[in-house]
Order: C-alpha cells, then sequence, then structure tokens
C-alpha cells in the first residue's frame, strides 16, 4: 500500500488529507491488472487517453513502478502503425472492442512519458519509450489536415476522418510539446513537428471554423487552455466567457449544456487550467467542490445529477481519481514552495 510519505504531495487542505489520498492512490491501484492495464475500473474497457491519466496520477503518488509497468502495456501492445485501438475489454489487449484509432487517445503517450521521466529521472526508461513515442506522433500527424487541426481517428477499415474536435486537438497540441520537450532533452530536433505544432496552435487559437462545432460541452471551452495553446489574456478572456454557463458554484463543472449534470474528471481538468493560468485560488475552490463525488473507499463517482440528487453514472472510474490527484498535486505542489 502507497505510503504517507510518498502522498505528501496530494495533502490539500480542504481536499485531501494524507489518509485520503494513500486511500485514493490504492483505489487506482487497485483497478490495474498484473500487466500493467489500467481499464476505467475492473470489467470494463481500457482507452489508451484514459490509462495514461491514471498512470499519471501514479507517478504523482510515487508509485512509479506501477506507472513504468502501464507505459510497458502501451509499449509491448502498440499497433504496426504507431497506434492504438481506442477501447480493450478490460485492458485485455487480446480484446478490442473499439478498433478505431483516435488522435488524441495516441498521442497522449507523448504527455505521460514526459511526465514519467520528469518524476523519476529514468534514462533507460526514456531510451525504451522514445521510439514508441515517435511512432505515435508520426501516426498522429498522418491525420493533420491542411488547415493545421488533427482529423479525429482512423476507422477500423483505416480510412483517415478528416473531421477534427477542438478538445482532441487541444490534447495533441499538448501532447506535441511534450513530445518535442523529449526529442530537445534526447538532442534529436524533430522540425516537422515543430511545424506541426504551430499550424495546430494556430487553428485552435484563431479559426473556430475547422472543427466540429461541439460547444455546448466544457471541454471545448477549457481545452484550448489546458493544452496550452491559449496563454495569457487571451486564456483568460476565454475562461471568464464560459464560467457562467458551464460551473456550478459548490458543486462543480457541468459536462454538457443544458442538463444539470456535473462531472469529477472536467472538474478537475478546469482546475488544471486554472492552475496553469494562475489562478490557483478558483482551482482550489473547485476541487473543494467536488469532494461530494467521493466514495467509501476513496474513488469518485463519475458525476452528479443536481436536479434528480443522484450520482451518475453509477461507475467510480480510475480516470476520474486520476484527474482529481493530478490537479491536487499540481495545487500541493505550488502550496509546498510558499
Amino acid at each position: 500500500m502507497t505510503s504517507p510519505e510518498r502522498t505528501e504531495r496530494l495533502v490539500l487542505p480542504g481536499v485531501l488529507t494524507a489518509e485520503q489520498a494513500v486511500e485514493t492512490v490504492a483505489g487506482i491501484a487497485a483497478v490495474q491488472r498484473d500487466d500493467g492495464a489500467i481499464p476505467w475500473f475492473r470489467g470494463h474497457h481500457l482507452d489508451p487517453w484514459d490509462h495514461v491519466e491514471a498512470a499519471m496520477a501514479l507517478d504523482a503518488a510515487g508509485e512509479h513502478e506501477r506507472a513504468e509497468a502501464a507505459y510497458h502495456w502501451l509499449a509491448d501492445h502498440q499497433l504496426p502503425d504507431g497506434s492504438w485501438y481506442a477501447a480493450y475489454a478490460d485492458g485485455d489487449a487480446a480484446r478490442a472492442t473499439d478498433r478505431g484509432k483516435e488522435s488524441n487517445f495516441c498521442a497522449y503517450v507523448a504527455v505521460g512519458v514526459w511526465h514519467h521521466y520528469l518524476s523519476t529521472g529514468d534514462d533507460a526508461f526514456l531510451e525504451r519509450m522514445w521510439p514508441v513515442t515517435v511512432a505515435a506522433m508520426e501516426f498522429v500527424l498522418r491525420l493533420q489536415q491542411p488547415g493545421g487541426q488533427i482529423g479525429w481517428k482512423r476507422e477500423a477499415d483505416g480510412t483517415p476522418v478528416t473531421d477534427a474536435l477542438l478538445t482532441g486537438s487541444s490534447s495533441v497540441y499538448q501532447s506535441l510539446r511534450c513530445a518535442l520537450a523529449l526529442a530537445e532533452h534526447r538532442e534529436e530536433p524533430q522540425p516537422d513537428w515543430e511545424l506541426a505544432v504551430g499550424w495546430l496552435g494556430h487553428a485552435v487559437r484563431h479559426h473556430p471554423e475547422r472543427f466540429l462545432d461541439k460547444g455546448r460541452y466544457s471541454m471545448d471551452w477549457y481545452y484550448p487552455v489546458l493544452g496550452g495553446a491559449l496563454r495569457g489574456p487571451a486564456a483568460k478572456e476565454r475562461i471568464e466567457e464560459g464560467w457562467e454557463r458551464f460551473v456550478v458554484p459548490g458543486l462543480g463543472v457541468r459536462c454538457v449544456l443544458p442538463n444539470p449534470w456535473v462531472t469529477g474528471g472536467e472538474s478537475a481538468e478546469l482546475a488544471l487550467a486554472l492552475w496553469a493560468m494562475g489562478e490557483s485560488d478558483r482551482a482550489l475552490d473547485i476541487l473543494k467542490w467536488i469532494q461530494h463525488l467521493r466514495a467509501e473507499g476513496g474513488m469518485y463517482w463519475t458525476g452528479y445529477v443536481f436536479e434528480d440528487d443522484a450520482m451518475w453514472p453509477r461507475e467510480q472510474t480510475s480516470w476520474t481519481a486520476g484527474s482529481l490527484l493530478l490537479a491536487v498535486a499540481a495545487l500541493g505542489g505550488d502550496r509546498q514552495e510558499q
């Protein structure tokens, strides 16, 4: 079991005590399979993006061996074209349930690999995962459109989908930045990636018409900030513009309008976006609000329908707990440096 010493960065007054942090980390660890796979919960599917999110939370908790096992699962099961399938039954690589290949799912490995390296300084890990990262980024960039945006998937039959999602492309932007950080660290320049991230960032910042209209979803509101494409005054302007539409004071962040449903994952991600903007006080408020989603045993319900006073769906996912821990780690690091 994770020791309180390992989770010191995860202690945040009003959000998590040391004992609660240990409990939540243990909850994620209990979901992880022996081969390193981290499904949403036991018996449900694994998708590559949420698998990485949970792995980063394990690193934030000092569970580096578990996190490394999660990344080795990706290395062991990467497809020849550099991708992964969108879903695997209970994290079983032999049982893909969605053979589509989503661009932001595949790109996110770069964020996880860079995060693990920053957490551990493990050069042997980086040596193994660099070719995996390169292959994944090349797969993703083959879906980049002339306007810079990233087509959101490749169908099971190999057909590329040229429609782009703002949330997905914003996530890919962050992944490309992390991939470039890895390349710089290794002194292996990737000029094509530099060009690609420039085109992509321009599209996210200035060309909403190049993306499918998903404006009802809170992720489309905050992800350009969370992914790093929007910074400074532009980031603040975007967050202020959507605040009253998506934020429910005392409860969290709506997933999609007009539904009376706040979700833990979106709330924790918005907190991270606020932290990245330097607004730690507002970020802390949101993390405090969503503690009503905490379940017995330390995991978190996915969401809460406030008009019905009901937790829904009746799921406690590894990635909801993971996103919460990552936000707490960011804010906790700030607190310890003060």
